[in-house]
């Protein structure tokens, strides 16, 4: 696996992204939290919101490897865009996702499409995202293209997700506006794990 981002063991990541979310969590302005609403409500809601934002960190562990780098997601209907950044802004890749289209740029500027560019996202991260299910699993639904087994917590939120291979943990929630969004979540398959930090919604 050939990448540009810095390698950390993965243990030395997730202790970091506990620090970050443990300051985060010093805040002396209240926040009321988003009410209660039925999962049978909430889904679909949730499934069928075509537009946002977030801003964070992602940890990925592939065997023995791993990196973190900072994650920029705009929603926009069925467009995806990504942006990764290594660190001090090195080794970067923005990734856009449209349907079966997928396009990738390197931080070096190089455009690649479909069977090229999931050819490069797959040699840089070592896995290839599951890019058509991810934009729902990062707002805490299921796919609705396909079958999945959930678990819920007592305010109707998932707390795991398995779907198409993958199983999806969600650790912890932030309340945007009037809904409960995903804070931190893990995505685990077959010796890749992603550790996902929401630091920021835009809805």
């Amino acid at each position: 696996m050939r990448n540009n981002f810095r390698f950390l063991p993965p243990g030395l990541l997730w202790a970091g992204a506990v620090l970050v979310l443990t300051l985060a969590g010093c805040q002396t302005v209240p926040v009321a939290p988003a009410p209660t609403v039925a999962w049978s409500v909430r889904r679909p809601a949730l499934q069928t919101l075509n537009r946002f934002g977030l801003n964070g960190r992602v940890a990925v562990a592939v065997g023995d490897q791993g990196f973190d780098a900072g994650l920029r997601w705009a929603q926009s209907g069925a467009m995806t865009h990504l942006a990764l950044t290594g660190p001090l802004g090195a080794g970067g890749v923005e990734i856009t996702a449209n349907g079966a289209n997928l396009s990738v740029i390197t931080s070096s500027g190089k455009r690649m499409g479909n069977a090229a560019a999931r050819e490069e996202l797959e040699d840089k991260l070592g896995f290839e995202p599951p890019l058509a299910s991810i934009r729902y699993w990062v707002l805490g639904v299921p796919d609705p293209a396909a079958p999945a087994s959930v678990r819920l917590d007592a305010q109707q939120r998932l707390t795991e997700l398995t779907q198409d291979g993958w199983r999806v943990e969600y650790i912890s929630y932030m309340s945007v506006g009037a809904e409960w969004l995903p804070r931190l979540l893990t995505l685990r398959r077959a010796g890749v794990r992603v550790r996902m930090i929401v630091e920021a919604w835009q809805l």
